[in-house]
């Protein structure tokens, strides 16, 4: 019986949200964004970065960042997002993958995303140790429809392409 060979890549999706609460900025992308509030989170609330862990993590069945970084844990209260990251980074890495992409998708009407972008995708570039133009970061708003559109909220999907190292 011979082994079933796999393909030397994996693919994962990611989303988050998050109901914005009191504040003066939000994190976004592993950068401060000032903005009239904040998020309501366990730790930072970074909406990018906690779609991307997810889809990494999904991409080789791990789980979600829920398993790995529980909201009952204080261990993750007020952490900073790219900590997470770098973790779910060194748990590919260690089985042998590493990011080939990843396109990532801001919903909200507010704060305004573009300005931001270029520094968004050069923190997660440097994070997850990958070239600038492997990380893509965008922003749609949902036409003033649902919590988004009311400006509740702040929501990201993030899919991932997973190489072999």
């Amino acid at each position: 019986m011979t082994t079933p060979q796999f393909p030397p890549f994996r693919i994962g999706q990611g989303y988050d949200v998050h109901a914005f609460g009191e504040g003066d900025h939000i994190m976004l992308g592993g950068i401060r964004v000032e903005h009239s509030c904040g998020v309501l989170a366990h730790s930072d609330g970074d909406v990018i970065l906690h779609a991307l862990c997810d889809a990494m993590l999904g991409a080789l069945a791990l789980g979600d960042i829920g398993v790995h970084f529980p909201p009952t844990d204080m261990r993750w209260k007020g952490a900073d997002s790219a900590h997470l990251l770098e973790h779910c980074n060194g748990l590919l890495r260690a089985r042998g993958w590493q990011v080939g992409n990843t396109d990532i998708t801001v919903i909200c009407e507010r704060p305004k995303v573009g300005p931001h972008a270029l520094a968004m995708r050069e923190r997660i570039a440097a994070v997850l140790g990958i070239a600038l133009d492997c990380v893509s970061v965008k922003a749609t708003t949902s036409e003033k429809l649902g919590f988004t559109g009311r400006s509740e909220g702040i929501a990201a999907q993030a899919s991932v392409l997973l190489v072999a190292l």
